[in-house]
């Protein structure tokens, strides 16, 4: 089984869903040590980089993971969330994207592989191996990550607004969008993804009947009617943490978003929850065969695409 988790921040979920669909596109042109001869020292080089500003802010973790699902979700695993707009509205400038973060981890990281063997690793690639070892460094669990990504030249804004999933589907929504990606936990949320359950729920200005009350109130001292600037820790108290309390909290109707809710309405996905929630789980597990799952997605290898000399524009 395949197991999708949540988005993070502004206009994303937090969820578990169970996946039977893959699409592996072109995944067969990926492979362990894809760089062992090109490139021997690609992955000590990104993973030490990447060590470099985790062990400093350690809450980059979650955006970076957070880059490598939304590049994953449009156009496949191909490095388009990071170029930059120019004639076109890039993916980066969409509505769900403006508050990604961690471009800066990613520039550093292919500035010292360049400096190694120019033109040979693609960002696609950095960005997959960044969101692994990031995630490691704060005691989540790692994956297998197999290499030979190829970086796409194309950056739609459209296309991240039709593909990213909304905090407001249903657990059957959820399923389709996540029947060939992945997922992850860890972060924080904006309010303006989660107001209306708090103050306008029916549009009647009451609260979301599903929440707990007392989180309902809490949440209210934290985010004011209408506001789009404040954070709130999607796990409080382990928000910067991989663990399984996200799963304690929805059980308890504790979870953020609508799509949270939801998961309590289907038996099969409120079965995992519960589960999840419990010591000796299996999510870590399940979360990494998600993650090496998702990587593949509708990759370019081969002689598709290109390799970046600058992951922000195409050459």
């Amino acid at each position: 089984m395949e197991i999708g988790q949540r988005v993070l921040l502004c206009l994303h979920i937090q969820l578990i869903i169970v996946v039977m669909v893959l699409n592996h596109s072109n995944a067969q042109g990926l492979k362990l040590g894809f760089y062992s001869e090109t490139c021997p020292n690609a992955e000590s080089i990104i993973r030490k980089t990447t060590y470099g500003f985790i062990s400093r802010a350690p809450t980059l973790a979650a955006p970076l993971l957070r880059l490598h699902f939304h590049d994953c979700f449009v156009r496949g695993c191909d490095g388009s969330v990071l170029l930059n707009s120019t004639k076109n509205q890039a993916e980066k400038d969409a509505i769900p994207n403006l508050s990604l973060r961690g471009y800066h981890v990613i520039d550093a990281v292919k500035s010292a592989v360049e400096q190694a063997c120019p033109g040979v690793v693609s960002c696609a690639d950095i960005l997959a191996l960044a969101a692994r070892d990031s995630v490691s460094m704060i005691n989540g669990p790692s994956w297998k990550v197999p290499l030979g990504r190829r970086d796409g030249r194309i950056s739609k804004l459209s296309e991240a607004l039709a593909n990213l999933p909304s905090p407001f589907f249903n657990v059957t929504q959820l399923k389709q969008n996540f029947a060939s990606k992945g997922g992850h936990t860890i972060g924080t949320s904006h309010c303006v993804a989660f107001g209306l359950r708090l103050y306008n729920f029916s549009g009647k200005g009451d609260a979301d009947p599903s929440m707990d009350p007392t989180y309902v109130t809490q949440l209210k001292q934290k985010c004011k009617p209408g506001d789009i600037t404040s954070l709130v820790e999607m796990d409080p108290g382990s928000f910067k943490t991989f663990d399984e309390a996200y799963y304690t909290l929805v059980s308890k109707r504790r979870g953020l978003f609508g799509s949270d809710a939801a998961l309590l309405n289907n038996a099969e996905t409120k079965a995992y929850v519960l589960q999840a929630s419990r010591h000796g789980s299996t999510f870590a597990k399940d979360f990494a065969v998600s993650m090496e799952k998702m990587g593949k997605v509708e990759v370019l290898t081969g002689n598709q695409g290109e390799i970046r000399k600058h992951c922000a524009m195409v050459n």
